[in-house]
């Protein structure tokens, strides 16, 4: 992360509550608050391990940080 106050350190949490809300909250019922956080669970497990994302090749970040990591030698 950058320097106090630097804009650009809040763009990936705005990104995935912006997903969170268009793909998600919205298109769902939310009848009470633990159904919603049972849901947001569930969407942070989609958003990162399902998701296929177009700037990781069409892969979810698991497999793209597995590919990478398998490349690199990293372990």
């Amino acid at each position: 992360m950058g320097d106090v106050g630097a804009c650009w350190d809040n763009a990936v949490v705005e990104r995935f509550i912006g997903s969170l809300k268009h793909d998600w909250l919205f298109k769902v019922p939310q009848p009470t608050r633990s159904h919603m956080r049972d849901d947001v669970a569930l969407y942070m497990k989609y958003y990162n391990v399902e998701r296929l994302y177009s700037a990781n090749l069409d892969q979810s970040p698991i497999e793209f940080e597995s590919s990478f990591r398998k490349v690199s030698g990293w372990t």
